[in-house]
């Protein structure tokens, strides 16, 4: 009993001799030096413990770059395209809902999406006239490829020949891309290169430049008061060079020409797409009480011009010239259902004729291209929102996005050119600086002049170029409510439509 006492103290004494030894071993080993005696005592089961206080640390044998090493985070490795193009695709896949419960939207719609927010964290604001970076481009190109890659597997059959092995020719049907695709994606990749080609030609822009809008006051160059966000535009004393100016305009006219041509694609695509029903179910009963009395008098008159309709009507803001775009696009489309309804058991008259409101329709159809023309940069109206959040065609969302971007981008650069001939204008008269500028064909300050004045004119394709010009620029108009002198009839008169 007391041989086991003895051995199980002494068991104790050598477990608490390892316990203070701890440090010693960790003060050798840091100093590099051999621990193999205080390992012998241990194993000896003797004493010998030597205070830490009264060992050599060999300071110079310590690396700090060991602890900075442990401490630096290690930067994260730049993510492959194939990674990149995993994370896309299943975003869109899962209908940009990231917790998989089935909640997301439509694959049409976050295709568009996905277009539209590239498009955004590619060009920005694009406050100068500059070439893009070069891996900025690299970018476009390569995101914009794979969401367009999507079209290459929308395909319908078409006939074609296939030859058998005795040599007849067989008829067969065979997969193509489908039709509208084969169009208007090679169309808009080479409005999309113009583009990008028109702001390369920048690069030896040398007469004029750009001052930040935070320099002194005796550094900043000429910028219109509605755009204070943007830089400012110095220009030589004397002006720009003819030769530059002819430059500039002929930019502008290359730019205004892909400008046309997006806006056309554009316009076709959300003409095709079906009006949602959740749309047709907020419409009034008819057209009029979605226009209102005064904009059906205008419209329903015997002799009607587009330009002194639109004259009439207050549009000094945003808000209202979406508003009226609203109202006119909500008629047309009552209109056209109402054209196109057909019920052969009711004995119901309409009050107006199917040709006065197909006449109706087409004069409204043209004050909406007007006001396509006039305001390019107002928001989409609630028809365009509803038909592309409802839209469930891929192809269709596909080409409407990337037509939008490029209509987007086209009309801001346009805007920055003349922003330029601006400055240019006010170098050789300076009054103009605080005179008022709406821009107008020639960019020059003075009053726009009519964009179209027939329906035909519109719709002819080797007309002249509309002029394109922001809200901004029409605010602030003297609209004179005088100059439209129509016909005074009765309100209550006019029949419902």
């Amino acid at each position: 009993m007391v041989k086991e006492e003895n051995k199980y103290q002494k068991s104790r004494s050598f477990n608490f001799r390892k316990i203070l030894e701890l440090p010693s071993k960790l003060a050798h080993s840091i100093g590099g030096e051999s621990s193999s005696d205080d390992e012998e005592e241990i194993g000896e089961g003797g004493g010998g413990i030597i205070p830490l206080q009264n060992q050599q640390i060999d300071s110079t044998a310590f690396d700090p770059s060991l602890v900075s090493t442990l401490t630096t985070k290690v930067p994260k490795a730049k993510p492959s395209d194939m990674e990149l193009m995993k994370e896309r695709f299943s975003k869109m896949l899962l209908g940009e809902d990231m917790s998989g419960g089935g909640k997301g939207v439509s694959s049409a719609l976050a295709l568009s999406n996905a277009i539209t927010n590239l498009a955004a964290s590619i060009f920005g604001e694009q406050s100068k006239l500059e070439p893009m970076s070069q891996k900025r481009k690299e970018r476009w190109r390569k995101e914009i490829d794979w969401l367009l890659s999507v079209t290459d597997y929308i395909v319908e059959f078409v006939p074609g020949q296939q030859k058998s092995k005795d040599g007849t020719n067989m008829e067969i049907m065979i997969t193509q891309q489908r039709k509208d695709l084969l169009m208007n994606i090679p169309a808009l990749k080479k409005l999309d290169a113009m583009l990008i080609d028109c702001l390369d030609n920048f690069k030896d822009a040398k007469e004029f430049w750009y001052i930040s809008k935070d320099a002194d006051d005796s550094e900043k160059g000429v910028q219109r008061s509605d755009k204070w966000w943007l830089p400012t535009i110095k220009v030589p004393p004397e002006g720009l060079s003819d030769e530059s100016r002819r430059w500039l305009q002929y930019q502008k006219d290359c730019v205004n020409q892909v400008l046309k041509a997006s806006m056309a694609i554009n316009a076709q695509i959300l003409a095709e797409m079906e009006v949602p029903e959740n749309y047709i179910d907020s419409l009034p009963k008819n057209g009029r009480s979605s226009l209102g009395d005064s904009i059906y008098k205008n419209i329903t008159v015997e002799f009607f011009d587009p330009e002194q309709f639109l004259s009439t009507m207050d549009m000094s803001s945003e808000h209202k010239v979406v508003n009226l775009k609203d109202r006119i696009e909500a008629s047309i489309v009552i209109w056209k259902r109402k054209m196109h309804q057909k019920d052969a058991k009711s004995s119901w008259v309409p009050a107006v004729s199917l040709e006065k409101r197909e006449l109706f329709e087409e004069r409204a159809e043209t004050i909406l291209l007007l006001i396509k023309h006039r305001f390019p940069e107002i928001p989409q109206s609630s028809l365009e929102i509803s038909k592309i959040q409802y839209n469930r065609d891929v192809g269709h969302s596909v080409l409407e996005s990337y037509s939008r971007v490029l209509e987007s981008l086209a009309n801001t650069v346009t805007s920055r050119i003349e922003d330029v001939l601006y400055a240019d204008s006010v170098a050789q008269d300076p009054s103009l600086a605080i005179a008022k500028w709406n821009r107008s064909a020639d960019s020059s300050p003075q009053k726009p002049q009519s964009v179209v004045s027939t329906p035909k004119q519109e719709s002819d394709c080797t007309a002249e170029t509309p002029t394109s010009m922001t809200l901004f620029d029409f605010m602030g108009w003297n609209m004179e409510q005088g100059e439209a002198d129509i016909n005074k009839t009765n309100l209550e008169a006019l029949p419902q439509t």
